[in-house]
């Protein structure tokens, strides 16, 4: 129990005790006046009998404050069960978006690499066609120009120089 429970419940018996000491004198007559009429009647037992009735209404008070706290409490219980939920199947949903596009984006630059290497291996078999076209007119021309020496050199020497050179290595 709570104290303010026993301490209601100690002034409702303190109360009661002190109304059974002095039952006689709570039942003796007075006249009261109800501002239209007079009556006769026992003005402690009227005063106890209001004071219940007080008691009376505040429980009554006391019970319905609660209940109707409770009642909130339960729906609003309720409402954030509902929102959590909400809440709960909106992160999933934001998980599965996430999650598709890291895969598009993963599948998008598997393409991309994949027509990158694919260029790259282009580019580079281009520029070796081109360096073997380019060392091959290289060759050529030095070829002429070894050529043009040689008949050079014959016109000038009068022998033919790849017979003088082999047999002078020889």
């Amino acid at each position: 129990m709570r104290i303010r429970s026993i301490l209601l419940l100690l002034a409702v018996l303190l109360t009661a005790a002190f109304v059974a000491l002095n039952f006689d004198e709570f039942n003796r007559l007075s006249p009261l006046s109800l501002g239209f009429t007079s009556v006769q009647a026992p003005l402690p037992m009227v005063m106890l009998l209001a004071l219940v009735a007080a008691l009376v209404v505040f429980l009554l008070f006391s019970a319905y404050a609660k209940s109707a706290y409770l009642i909130e409490n339960r729906r609003n219980a309720r409402e954030l069960k509902a929102q959590r939920e909400l809440a709960d199947k909106a992160e999933t949903s934001r998980f599965t978006e996430l999650q598709q596009y890291l895969a598009a984006e993963s599948h998008a630059m598997v393409e991309r690499d994949a027509q990158d290497s694919q260029r790259l291996d282009e580019r580079l078999a281009d520029l070796q066609a081109d360096l073997e076209s380019r060392i091959e007119q290289s060759g050529n021309t030095l070829a002429a120009y070894i050529g043009e020496l040689e008949d050079r050199l014959e016109r000038a020497t009068g022998k033919p120089v790849i017979e003088a050179e082999s047999n002078r290595l020889r």
